[in-house]
């Protein structure tokens, strides 16, 4: 499963212009709340000097950064912030965003899978196409997190596309680019998790173990079990004896 990734798009001089939901799931801000601010309304007393003359450092240079650095919940609670920003530039190569990708580093420890913690990924392409593909992608992500339009197994791209107010071969772009797979197996990582929860709550017990893929959108038995262990590693089977042990 994608990990919550909270995404920070500010303009030139800082200031924030928007973030997703995973922001607020991390730090406990809103839109509303941040929105005019800078970042660094995270920091606190325990963030790192030394990291923060770093990120300003790259920032004044206009150049991709890399980072880790103690921030602050809105409760007040620390927490590791491992972070990439980038800047963004129009066709003129003039300077008119900073785009930061960042996560709860006491949640994620391995950062090497997650695209978006790469600095080699670029999001400063001509004007703001590549951040737009970023608000496109987050979004899809959130509505089947919310909404779980994944639980329809006969669920195509285009139904989300229209859905989205898209069209599907951009979608399609949009997915297979920042989560690194088509559109199918993007729905079915979402599916997977989904049959994950019901397999160790008790609730299911009753169920077989293709009667729970049923209920979290998988419709053929020889696809479910294919699926399950090319996202996971391991059996349906093999996946409950380790969750019980």
């Amino acid at each position: 499963m994608i990990p919550n990734i909270a995404v920070i798009l500010t303009d030139a001089q800082r200031r924030i212009l928007w973030v997703n939901e995973d922001f607020t799931e991390i730090t406990g801000y809103t839109l509303t709340e941040v929105i005019g601010k800078k970042p660094s309304l995270l920091q606190g007393p325990e963030s790192e000097q030394d990291a923060i003359k770093r990120i300003r450092r790259g920032l004044e240079h206009k150049a991709p950064l890399q980072e880790e650095i103690t921030n602050y919940r809105k409760n007040g609670d620390p927490y590791l912030c491992k972070l990439v920003i980038h800047p963004v530039f129009n066709r003129e190569q003039q300077l008119t965003n900073f785009i930061a990708f960042e996560v709860d580093g006491n949640v994620v420890k391995d950062t090497e899978n997650i695209p978006f913690l790469r600095l080699e990924e670029k999001y400063s392409s001509s004007s703001l196409k590549g951040v737009e593909e970023v608000k496109l992608f987050f979004r899809v992500k959130s509505l089947m997190e919310k909404e779980k339009l994944y639980i329809d197994p006969n669920l195509t791209l285009k139904d989300v596309a229209d859905h989205m107010h898209t069209n599907t071969k951009y979608l399609s772009q949009v997915v297979n680019h920042h989560a690194g797979c088509n559109f199918q197996q993007f729905i079915n990582t979402f599916r997977v998790n989904e049959v994950k929860s019901k397999l160790t709550g008790e609730e299911f017990q009753n169920l077989t173990l293709f009667g729970i893929a049923l209920q979290c959108g998988f419709k053929n038995k020889s696809t479910f079990y294919k699926v399950f262990r090319e996202i996971t590693g391991h059996t349906p089977k093999d996946f409950i004896r380790m969750a019980r042990a």
